[in-house]
């Protein structure tokens, strides 16, 4: 009777949101030697590094691992042979893999970076949400954190940007939802290229994700992404890494929590329907306690456009019916629903006025 699961499965979703936003999972994709090491690994921390790989390779996983507030949840490696021309073998495989951001290998080039960043694109053109993060590539895309920073002097090393992007990859999975990653310091990194403070301003407005010297530390410039063009889609919010996965997490929690429990499990009858947005104004209004969306902004409910559309796609005369009916409507295997979110923005620039 009813659909209490639903409403059920939706709160359990909406209790673990917050916490499984505290650290994302990292997939890196490696180039190496060592036969014995190829394939898949699955790794919660860095014991469980293969002993096989090289030690420039192994440390680009452990950088991972440093993470920010947090360390990542978990870090996907494939390996490749160190002969491999692309790198499809390691993305067919990642397509039946669930993570946040995907990075190349340590010395990733270019090609790799466009490799890497078409596969993304097409991901979430069917529904996907994985990003990447990756090396001197300007994508204009919400999905892709182009990190250009060279000159990254760790101890005696110095790596380029290539060399540090899983670290951070891992230092944006390990930043809960409740904040952003700007400012973030990486206590490891003694020095790096220095630019001018307008240099630095004019890089982040191109969408560059950056790290730079404040005189006493090294820290991140601003949480960023590559898109740089706007639409009333996808407005100016959109270039912040904190609202896409926010936007990706709360997307993907309900198109999975809906398929798991609704589709195929229920009559697709209005009241059902009705049960559905139920649940999932359940499910926002848990978020809203959580603090990541905005107490009171957020609403759900049939999308009447949409459904109207099916209906005449279906051939039925909609010109006589009500709005009512229309949300009433039969409308076969498909959910059409509407929401409006918004989600709470971390402070990031502030005036203050101070006599002394």
């Amino acid at each position: 009777m009813g659909l209490p699961n639903i409403n059920i499965e939706f709160k359990t979703t909406a209790a673990a949101a917050i916490k499984r936003s505290q650290k994302g999972t990292v997939a890196i994709i490696l180039k190496d030697a060592a036969t014995t090491a190829q394939g898949m690994h699955v790794l919660t921390n860095v014991t469980q590094i293969p002993a096989a790989l090289g030690t420039l390779n192994k440390d680009y996983i452990s950088r991972t691992f440093l993470g920010y507030v947090h360390p990542p949840r978990k870090v996907l490696v494939y390996v490749l042979p160190d002969t491999a021309e692309n790198l499809a073998a390691a993305l067919n495989y990642l397509a039946t893999q669930t993570f946040d951001y995907v990075v190349g290998p340590l010395d990733c080039d270019a090609a790799e970076a466009t490799e890497i960043a078409s596969w993304v694109a097409a991901q979430r053109a069917n529904g996907l949400t994985p990003k990447t993060v990756l090396p001197h590539k300007a994508e204009d895309s919400e999905a892709v954190v182009n990190f250009t920073t060279s000159g990254i002097q760790v101890g005696t090393a110095t790596y380029d940007a290539s060399g540090y992007c899983s670290r951070i990859a891992g230092l944006i999975a390990g930043t809960p939802l409740t904040i952003s990653c700007t400012y973030a310091p990486l206590p490891e990194v003694t020095d790096v290229a220095r630019l001018a403070k307008a240099d630095m301003d004019t890089a982040i407005d191109r969408g560059e994700f950056i790290i730079f010297h404040d005189s006493e530390k090294v820290k991140v410039g601003r949480g960023v992404n590559s898109l740089q063009t706007s639409n009333p889609d996808k407005g100016e919010i959109f270039k912040k890494i904190k609202i896409v996965e926010a936007v990706d997490m709360i997307r993907n929690d309900i198109k999975m929590t809906a398929q798991d429990n609704y589709i195929g499990k229920y009559a697709n009858s209005y009241d059902n329907k009705c049960l559905l947005i139920t649940a999932i104004s359940g499910y926002f209004a848990q978020l809203e306690l959580d603090g990541i969306l905005q107490p009171g902004t957020s609403s759900v409910g049939i999308d009447t456009e949409a459904q109207e559309a099916y209906l005449q796609s279906a051939g039925v005369d909609t010109s006589a019916l009500s709005e009512q009916d229309i949300k009433e409507a039969n409308t076969g295997d498909k959910v059409y629903l509407k929401a409006s979110i918004k989600i709470l923005d971390a402070i990031e620039d502030i005036d203050l006025d101070i006599v002394i």
